[in-house]
């Protein structure tokens, strides 16, 4: 999967929802996607870091894309029905999800942290992850072929000391890829996984070690090929699997 050399219209056609898009591997994962010939929506806090994207694809002549500016932080099941809606009304389809916006928290002891910081990475990671699938299913489920790629980490499929509230919706996020994979096998072409980066060189990763040399780690787009595979045809027969990007990789990921 690392190694897949993935064709030049592999996505061709497809409206794909990049969430965290602005920049880090979500940006990596727009420029890719509609490289490879998808028109991308870009869904992020940040419209300054939207538009410089938005305009790297059509510079590159990629389809055009389309912005939408949210913050998951308090958006409501009502915002992603409308995010639904205005998909449906716009672009007429939807083939793919990239869950990519996360919030990292602090690492403390569990007996320590912040609620009210519990409560924000709960929000980010795993009920905007829900919602917004939730209220896209309607649409994914007309598409021929779909995909809803979660990313994971390290920490969320094994727990370890002072991850906190990352790891823990982290763990969440991967059971529910399971079980919607499982409740969806039998009766869509839609297609549920996830995956873990590995260390990469982003924002997220500088503040979760910020005595890091950055220059000693991949950039985003390196990762890219599995991120084709598992949001193009291709990957079809897999379904309902935990992936890592970079395996074996001894340092914990962040996006």
């Amino acid at each position: 999967m690392r190694e897949y050399q993935a064709p030049a219209d592999l996505l061709k056609q497809r409206v794909i929802l990049i969430t965290g898009a602005g920049d880090g591997i979500g940006r990596a994962a727009a420029l890719s996607f509609a490289r490879h010939g998808a028109t991308v929506i870009l869904l992020g806090k940040t419209v300054r870091k939207l538009e410089q994207v938005y305009d790297e694809i059509v510079d590159a002549g990629g389809p055009q894309p389309a912005i939408y500016p949210m913050n998951l932080e308090g958006a409501t099941a009502t915002d992603y029905q409308e995010l639904a809606r205005n998909i449906e009304a716009q672009l007429g389809r939807l083939d793919g999800i990239l869950h990519n916006a996360a919030f990292l928290g602090s690492l403390t002891p569990l007996e320590l942290y912040d609620m009210e910081l519990w409560t924000r990475v709960m929000q980010i990671n795993l009920h905007a992850a829900y919602l917004l699938t939730r209220a896209c299913l309607p649409l994914l489920k007309q598409a021929e072929d779909a995909s809803v790629l979660f990313t994971s980490s390290e920490v969320g499929r094994q727990g370890e000391a002072y991850w906190g509230a990352y790891a823990i919706s982290n763990a969440a996020v991967e059971n529910m890829m399971q079980i919607f994979a499982d409740e969806m096998e039998t009766n869509t072409h839609i297609r549920f996984n996830s995956i873990d980066p590995g260390a990469v060189a982003t924002a997220m990763r500088r503040r979760a070690f910020p005595g890091e040399d950055p220059n000693t780690l991949p950039a985003p787009d390196t990762i890219m090929p599995v991120y084709l595979y598992l949001m193009g045809p291709d990957s079809q027969d897999t379904n309902g699997q935990s992936i890592s990007a970079q395996s074996p990789s001894p340092a914990r990921d962040c996006r």
